[in-house]
């Protein structure tokens, strides 16, 4: 609850905001001809307006807004109005008393097809499916809802449904492809369904508890941090063992947290908890054996 409680002894100290996200958006078109790269001129600034003037949780944002980038690189074009591009979606989290932020979400989508017209206005209406508005939201939600969870256990729920809702209308839409559960690595639908899932109510708790309990207490008592990380490691083994499928949310978490385990881990003179990563996170295997042996 510290998110929540500090901000009644800083009420009058901090701003209150409307948006949530403070996103940066860089666009590569290096594959489109003339023609379409002019069309796109101002693509970039358009996304970053209406992921930054938008007011996604549908009331003011009372804390520090939230980082994240939109990195899209555009594979095709055809007709006058119609995109597909791959997109790196990234965000990070402040961990207090440190001049570090802790990395909470990368992801890339090779799944976003579009229509736009140049200078076209973008609104924002989550009831309503819009290949173009509906993709960032979706990720805005996301965003913000790990954010949220990473402070208060569960308190990430209304935004993981709200990116649901996205999810369903897309997957009923004519570009349900890109919605539609799949047995790939990553999947939209498949990752807020996780987050949703009562499978993954005890990740959830243990995610709050890495970061609230965890990382944020790290200059006053290392030993918890350490704890809070090796349970949270522990947890999803358990996990793991008993949902017995593959997993996007975990995969995703392990996309974006290994490189932080192992910098909090190796400095713990016991490195067996290398080995049990080692089962769990198959991909990072070389970079934690490099870790037990430094």
């Amino acid at each position: 609850m510290k998110k929540f409680l500090l901000i009644l002894f800083l009420l009058p100290l901090i701003n209150v905001h409307s948006q949530e996200l403070l996103a940066t958006v860089m666009v590569n078109y290096e594959q489109l001809t003339n023609r379409y790269q002019d069309k796109l001129i101002n693509f970039d600034q358009q996304i970053e307006d209406y992921l930054n003037n938008t007011q996604f949780s549908g009331d003011n944002w009372e804390w520090q807004r939230i980082k994240c980038s939109f990195n899209i690189f555009f594979t095709g074009a055809k007709g006058e109005t119609s995109y597909d591009a791959q997109v790196v979606v990234t965000s990070q989290r402040p961990i207090e008393g440190q001049q570090r932020s802790s990395l909470m979400f990368t992801v890339m989508d090779n799944s976003w097809k579009f229509e736009y017209e140049k200078n076209q206005s973008m609104y924002f209406d989550d009831t309503i499916y819009d290949p173009l508005t509906s993709f960032l939201d979706y990720y805005a939600f996301v965003i913000i809802g790990l954010d949220s969870d990473s402070y208060e256990a569960k308190a990430g729920t209304q935004f993981y449904e709200k990116a649901l809702n996205v999810a369903v209308n897309g997957g009923a839409s004519g570009y349900s492809e890109a919605w539609q559960s799949k047995s790939a690595a990553y999947s939209k639908r498949n990752l807020v369904d996780d987050l949703l899932s009562a499978d993954y109510s005890k990740f959830r708790e243990d995610y709050t508890d890495y970061h609230y309990n965890g990382l944020d207490l790290y200059y006053q008592n290392k030993q918890k941090t350490y704890d809070s990380i090796m349970n949270m490691v522990k947890g999803i083994a358990l996990l793991k063992q008993k949902i017995n499928k593959r997993s996007v949310l975990l995969n995703v978490f392990f996309d974006a947290k290994h490189g932080e385990i192992i910098d909090y881990l190796k400095e713990q003179p016991d490195k067996t908890i290398f080995n049990l990563l080692q089962r769990i996170d198959v991909g990072n295997t070389t970079k934690y054996l490099e870790a037990m042996e430094s």
